[in-house]
């Protein structure tokens, strides 16, 4: 599984890498975390229709970083509290399962992180490890995400169409050999050769996008062992990411 990330990088610095616009949600400066856990907001990358600009040639797409609430909640949800429970999807099934099928055919993202964390079981108490690139660069995981117009403020406010909340999900697969011992599993990581084919909105081609979701190569992460106060998300700050002794 994946289910806490470290995003403490400058947006502004995150587009260049992936050479997309900033959304208009996205502030410059951004608050920067080292503990980001389910329901809060994350960024992500996906490939938006540009702007008509009049004309009748076709409409192009540009790559732009958004902010997305994780925990993806399917447009028919009643409660959006049900993307608490669904901050992952298996690459085993995203394609098949009803609550992603629909994003994988057209919705797909990479969720932007600087790392994340895993545990390692015991003997004991859980250990947590800090995951990063090997060359250092961000992580761009594979993702969904859905639009959610329903509850108490769907709808308009006065004569204003209120936006959809937008949600989404990491996707896992099995650990590949960066992951040593420390978790049976790992989140889809991105590399430039797959990213366009990812995020291209237009390719339905489901046997290639499966193909993509697959364990990182050997060398792709790094890793180190970090002290407990992670597994509170009430603490953060750059010592969160600080090595300890194993």
């Amino acid at each position: 599984m994946c289910g806490r990330i470290s995003l403490y990088s400058d947006p502004d610095y995150l587009a260049r890498i992936f050479d997309a616009q900033l959304g208009p949600d996205v502030d410059a400066d951004a608050r920067p975390s080292w503990n980001v856990p389910p329901t809060e907001s994350i960024l992500a990358v996906a490939d938006v229709a540009d702007t008509p600009s009049g004309g009748d040639g076709p409409q192009g797409l540009h790559r732009e970083l958004g902010w997305y609430k994780w925990g993806l909640v399917p447009s028919g949800a009643k409660d959006p509290t049900v993307g608490s429970r669904m901050f992952n999807a298996r690459a085993e099934t995203v394609a098949s399962k009803p609550s992603f099928r629909s994003a994988f055919t057209a919705r797909r993202v990479a969720v932007v992180a600087d790392g994340f964390y895993e545990w390692r079981p015991g003997p004991g108490p859980k250990r947590p490890y800090y995951f990063t690139r090997a060359d250092g660069r961000p992580l761009a995981l594979a993702g969904l995400w859905e639009p959610w117009w329903g509850g108490p403020d769907a709808g308009h406010a006065g004569d204003e169409p209120r936006p959809a909340l937008r949600t989404c999900t990491v996707i896992t697969t099995g650990a590949g050999p960066d992951m040593g011992d420390i978790h049976h599993r790992m989140p889809v990581v991105l590399e430039d050769e797959t990213l366009d084919e990812w995020l291209d909105p237009a390719n339905g081609d489901k046997p290639e996008l499966e193909s993509l979701l697959v364990p990182s190569a050997a060398g792709t992460l790094v890793h180190r062992p970090v002290g407990a106060a992670v597994g509170n998300v009430r603490n953060d700050g750059p010592e969160l990411i600080e090595p300890t002794g194993d």
